[in-house]
């Protein structure tokens, strides 16, 4: 087999969202810091494109480069690589990443619990994994510190008039939209239309106001946009669903793991949660992550410090397949390519 690069991956799924893992075939990349090593993959994008972009990849896909952690306390660091974005931190992502560390012996299973640290590029996350019989049957991952950076903001969209949305960060920066106020039921049947008015409405935002992390200057821009179920009470719990849009165009499997970190930060910043307390927050395919507030906290300093919360997000990942990607000196399409029919958008 002739192959310019052979590059390893297990793939997996957390409660239905697709998170393949690179475990060999790829240099960490140049950095100081996972943050500055996002940079220079997000400037040398190449890989990202060989292994999402079709024909090895689709627009449902997710990678996570395992590197060597920075932090000391860290026992391994990823980077996490979507259909159009590099985020500091995924919830799903983490809970795949965990999952495969110890399924495939990379960091030893400790059972009934290991307990690691994994560092990403938007901060360290702690990992409480149940196991059993070399299985890990529930990932809990410690968010990073997640907060409401501005609530009851207003944008006119084409198409859908004056849209209300709360601005959140949980790894990411989201804008959180109410479903019903916009006419919309979250329903697999309804996923085409979320998308395309979802990816409106973050155009309409992004044009409009300008978003920034009070630690890191290169996490900017609202990158999803989030719209929200009711919350309901069932058996004594508190239980909501939401539909996040990754661009260029799809719904989120699972429920999301920042997305419901950043639901809960605005809940808590209207008093309507506190810490101890958790969200059972449901995906578009009734699939579940458990969010608790672990802590009170506070990020950035002086004028920039704002009160946060970290979040922990638990569920489940399923290994899914053992692949080796290639690429042939003589492919036509060594970075691949993207068709507006699945991808909504050319990219």
């Amino acid at each position: 087999m002739r192959s310019r690069r052979a590059i390893h991956v297990i793939a997996a799924h957390a409660e239905g969202e697709v998170g393949r893992v690179i475990t060999g075939g790829v240099l960490p990349p140049p950095g100081a810091t996972l943050l500055e090593q996002r940079t220079w993959l997000e400037q040398n994008d190449d890989l990202r494109q060989l292994l999402i972009r079709e024909p090895r990849g689709g627009v449902f896909t997710h990678y996570n480069l395992i590197v060597p952690a920075k932090d000391p306390r860290a026992d391994a660091g990823f980077i996490i690589m979507e259909p159009t974005d590099y985020p500091p931190m995924s919830g799903s992502n983490s809970i795949c990443v965990a999952t495969v560390l110890l399924e495939a012996g990379i960091i030893a299973m400790q059972e009934p619990t290991t307990y690691l640290t994994l560092e990403t590029p938007g901060g360290l996350v702690s990992v409480e994994a149940t196991c059993v019989s070399g299985r890990c049957t529930s990932i809990k991952t410690t968010n990073v510190p997640c907060f409401a950076y501005a609530l009851d903001q207003t944008v006119h969209v084409d198409g859908l008039g004056d849209v209300t949305f709360d601005i959140c960060y949980g790894g990411a920066f989201f804008a959180l939209v109410d479903a019903a106020s916009l006419g919309k039921t979250i329903a697999p049947e309804n996923a085409r239309e979320l998308v395309i008015d979802g990816e409106k409405i973050k155009a309409a935002i992004q044009n409009a106001i300008e978003v920034v992390h009070p630690e890191y200057d290169t996490v900017r821009d609202v990158t999803f946009v989030t719209w929200l179920g009711p919350v309901k009470a069932e058996n004594g719990a508190r239980i909501a669903a939401n539909a996040t849009v990754i661009s260029p165009g799809k719904i989120d499997r699972s429920p999301c793991g920042t997305a419901s970190s950043a639901r809960v930060a605005a809940m808590h910043a209207r008093g309507e949660m506190s810490a101890g307390e958790t969200l059972l927050s449901r995906s578009i395919l009734d699939t579940e992550f458990r969010i608790s507030i672990e802590e009170e906290t506070t990020v950035g300093a002086g004028d920039a410090a704002r009160t946060a919360i970290r979040p922990s997000i638990m569920g489940r990942a399923w290994i899914t397949g053992d692949h080796t990607y290639h690429l042939d000196p003589d492919d036509p399409f060594p970075v691949g390519y993207a068709l507006g029919d699945t991808w909504h958008q050319v990219v």
